[in-house]
């Protein structure tokens, strides 16, 4: 199952405080540090994640993310194919693909990955090598691509996305989404994380009754 709300860092002690808030999705991404030190981290991750009964995703490195039995990998457009990921990891394993346009979901979703991350939704500095920006219309033309070619892979919207982005941004048709800046840097991450989580709730259940109006 995917989690509408993802939440990506490099703390152990963050990531506990959001999975004791009720996030069950944490993506560990860390970057110019050594081999060991990275699987190091992971196995901090893992113990949390199943203490908490929550997933846990590996940034970029499909070798470290079957080394510690994380439930699955997210690769971005200049890591390992989701076609190469796959047969290295095998069919349990949850694979993730970065995307920034139209054209990369289709190639996702031809490559057997679980769902894709789209974006980013605006500027943000945690991640370095930044795609053009979307914005809100971006994501609506995007959507709107998907369903008029009946993609339904899961589209996880990233970048910068901030709790009153919420409602707009699900009404485009998104999954859900991926947050690092908005729990890492709030003056009380768990009580951000529950805000983000109801949020997430409310607006999944206005939009569930609405589509039940229409098919009515």
């Amino acid at each position: 199952m995917i989690a509408k709300l993802q939440y990506i860092t490099d703390s152990p002690a963050l990531a506990e405080i959001a999975c004791k808030a009720g996030c069950k999705w944490i993506q560990f991404r860390i970057k110019d540090t050594t081999y060991s030190e990275w699987k190091n981290m992971a196995l901090q991750f893992k113990k949390i994640c199943v203490r908490y009964n929550a997933t846990l995703i590996i940034n970029d490195n499909p070798e470290i993310a079957m080394e510690v039995l994380a439930e699955g990998v997210h690769l971005g457009k200049q890591d390992m194919s989701p076609e190469k990921a796959r047969n290295l990891l095998g069919d349990s394993f949850i694979i993730g693909a970065t995307a920034n346009t139209f054209e990369d979901i289709q190639a996702i979703n031809l490559s057997g990955a679980d769902y894709i991350g789209l974006g980013p939704y605006r500027f943000t500095d945690t991640k370095k090598n930044l795609s053009p920006l979307l914005g809100l219309e971006g994501y609506e033309k995007i959507m709107q691509q998907c369903r008029m070619h009946n993609i339904n892979l899961p589209v996880i919207a990233i970048g910068g996305i901030k709790k009153e982005d919420i409602k707009d941004l699900f009404n485009t048709g998104i999954y859900g989404i991926a947050v690092s800046s908005a729990i890492s840097n709030a003056s009380d991450p768990g009580a951000e994380t529950l805000q983000l989580l109801e949020a997430i709730n409310n607006i999944s259940e206005t939009i569930k009754l609405q589509s039940n109006h229409t098919r009515e």
